[in-house]
């Protein structure tokens, strides 16, 4: 049973969402956050990422650089780039991408759910990645980067959506990467009721996108009951930004691999080990995979296309996944990558770069690269089901939800 609440949004005044809208603010290495944020001082990445105020040599964990993420807020707010809303609502957030929309519910979910396995999980978080949304998150007193959650389609939530949905929306603009944003309010009560009921008769939510971002939020809130044992629950700690989808309207693309050597083999060694567990093919240009089980390469002679052998496949829901079977059966016996969360020889590249940057990548720093078949959503919820965890980098969402356009004041 879901528990996901209605919520007074800080957000972007009229007419300045497009201004304030901001990529999730680990897209960007410190290089690129800087370049971006220089675009527009409105630009949510500058206080998502607040080191971009300083000199490129300061500590960008320094207590200092936190606070200035706190002040900036204060200030436009004050100023009114930020308006808050003042009674409980839920919110919608359509994107469209490629003539492909997907529409989520904004809202408030419990840091209980996240505890007690309500709201799954796939993928393991970084301690030291989560310390920096933690200092971020308490110090400015706010979440705001939505955590991207996915639950099964459901007729109730889908009716209010699409009854929504033919209103005047809150905002409307196309950003620059020609994703088309739209928002609008869910304020009626009856329509905050059906939304909070069917919800609440949901059995699992699923984090597709955002571990990290959500771990944090769980983690202050459960420091913040530590620090005020009389708390009560109705507390806005107790519960972290998100937005909802249903699974039949999200799409994974590819997260690919590449390495940067081939482990002291020769490309003709290479090719002949991993001909003992994939039928390999010489092809004429670049190789996106069909369908499950195969696996695209580029290596300096070119591209080739792996169909993984029948009895190295299997039906275990991490075991046999795409990015499993590469990691068990070449990345780790011929290509000597142990542990690729730890390992530098290896590298992930998101699907939305396309194959050029697989090609670019071997014919400046790597020796070979492979394209994957993406993780279905499905694929997803059976992992999260069992209880288990993916392998690093095993799905890459696109549109990127907005940092900004939805701000839950804690």
């Amino acid at each position: 049973m879901a528990k996901i609440e209605p919520f007074a949004a800080l957000h972007p005044a009229k007419g300045l969402y497009e201004r304030v809208a901001a990529l999730p603010y680990d897209v960007y290495n410190r290089k690129e956050a800087r370049i971006e944020a220089l675009k527009d001082p409105l630009s949510f990445l500058n206080i998502d990422r607040p080191e971009t105020q300083f000199p490129e040599d300061i500590d960008i964990y320094a207590p200092y650089v936190y606070d200035k993420a706190a002040s900036m807020l204060r200030e436009q707010t004050e100023q009114g780039v930020y308006t808050a809303d003042q009674t409980p609502c839920y919110y919608i957030y359509e994107l469209v991408m490629d003539g492909r929309s997907q529409t989520g519910v904004v809202a408030c979910a419990s840091i209980d759910d996240y505890e007690n396995g309500v709201i799954l999980k796939h993928e393991n978080t970084r301690p030291e990645k989560e310390l920096d949304r933690i200092h971020h998150v308490d110090t400015v007193n706010a979440q705001t980067g939505p955590i991207f959650l996915a639950y099964r389609k459901n007729e109730q939530i889908a009716a209010v959506v699409s009854r929504i949905k033919k209103q005047r929306p809150d905002f409307d603009f196309v950003s620059a990467d020609g994703i088309a944003h739209r928002g609008w309010t869910v304020s009626a009560p009856e329509d905050i009721r059906t939304l909070r009921e069917a919800f609440a008769g949901i059995g699992q939510i699923y984090i597709a996108d955002g571990h990290h971002r959500a771990a944090s939020a769980v983690r202050v809130g459960l420091n913040r009951r530590e620090a005020n044992p009389g708390w009560t629950g109705d507390e806005p700690w107790n519960s972290f930004l998100c937005v909802l989808f249903p699974d039949d309207e999200l799409k994974i693309l590819d997260y690919n691999r590449v390495v940067k050597d081939l482990n002291g083999l020769t490309e003709e060694r290479f090719l002949e080990r991993i001909a003992s567990v994939a039928v390999v093919e010489k092809k004429d240009g670049p190789v996106r995979p069909e369908r499950k089980g195969q696996t695209g390469m580029y290596l300096s002679s070119g591209w080739y296309l792996l169909t993984f052998r029948q009895e190295v496949m299997s039906s275990d829901p991490v075991e046999g996944l795409d990015v499993s079977v590469l990691q068990k059966e070449i990345l780790s016996p011929i290509l000597g990558i142990g542990d690729p969360r730890v390992d530098h020889r290896i590298d992930f590249v998101g699907g939305i770069r396309g194959l050029q940057e697989l090609e670019r990548r071997v014919k400046e720093d790597c020796a070979v690269a492979f394209s994957m078949f993406p993780t279905s959503i499905h694929e997803l919820f059976d992992v999260a089901d069992a209880h288990r965890l993916m392998p690093p980098k095993s799905t890459w969402f696109e549109p990127k939800l907005r940092s900004g356009l939805f701000i839950h004041r804690i």
